[in-house]
């Protein structure tokens, strides 16, 4: 029930994994929602409890990324750090370890340290030209630390080919009712991405991806 509320009323989501949690407190998955439920409606104390509790019982550290915002939330971006350099990030999952250097960089930015913040987000998922479920988050963080250090036409760029990866997961979502997103292994974006002024002409129509243009075409109709 939690789960399906999240996103619609996560203060509802949050009293309902509350409750479960008073009959089923010692089972991992418990644990993890009322900790993400916490971390939505912003009690970041608790959710950094209940992490710390789901981390204990199941052995994972598959919400490490949350246990580093959730320190920060607290206005502690210093033991954020420390917690996220605490674990083998080889040993993560590819989403986790993206994740998790999203919440570095954002601690680094936390401590004003923008450009230790944009080395966070060198990480060899960084791909510009193909788009994976995590893209669009790692994209979009690297335009928000281009733009805290003023190279605004770059972060433009990076935000672009965010929105561009996120709409084309959105299409493959859409296309396929039984298709989920983690069997997403990449989508080739076939869009070069040019300076915003360049796109502002119009002349680059059809280096777009196909179904860019198309989503254009049905709104002009």
């Amino acid at each position: 029930m939690a789960a399906r509320l999240i996103d619609e009323d996560p203060t509802l989501a949050h009293e309902h994994a509350l409750a479960a949690s008073r009959s089923a407190g010692r089972i991992a998955v418990v644990r993890e929602t009322v900790a993400i439920t916490a971390y939505a409606v912003g009690d970041f104390a608790l959710a950094l409890r209940e992490l710390r509790t789901f981390r204990r019982i199941s052995g994972r550290d598959d919400q490490i990324a949350l246990m580093v915002d959730s320190e920060r939330g607290v206005g502690r971006p210093d033991r954020a750090l420390e917690v996220g350099r605490a674990v083998d990030r080889a040993s993560l999952p590819t989403d986790v370890r993206v994740e998790l250097a999203i919440a570095m960089s954002g601690a680094r930015l936390d401590l004003g340290q923008p450009d230790r913040a944009l080395q966070e987000l060198d990480i060899p998922e960084l791909d510009p030209d193909t788009a994976f479920p995590w893209s669009p988050g790692l994209f979009a963080a690297r335009a928000a630390v281009l733009e805290e250090l003023g190279q605004d036409d770059e972060a433009a760029q990076w935000q672009r080919r965010a929105d561009i990866a996120a709409a084309a997961l959105g299409e493959v979502d859409a296309d396929s009712e039984t298709i989920e997103i983690d069997e997403i292994d990449e989508i080739e974006l076939d869009e070069e991405i040019e300076d915003p002024a360049d796109d502002a002409g119009g002349d680059d129509v059809d280096d777009e991806p196909a179904s860019v243009q198309e989503d254009d075409e049905e709104e002009r109709s």
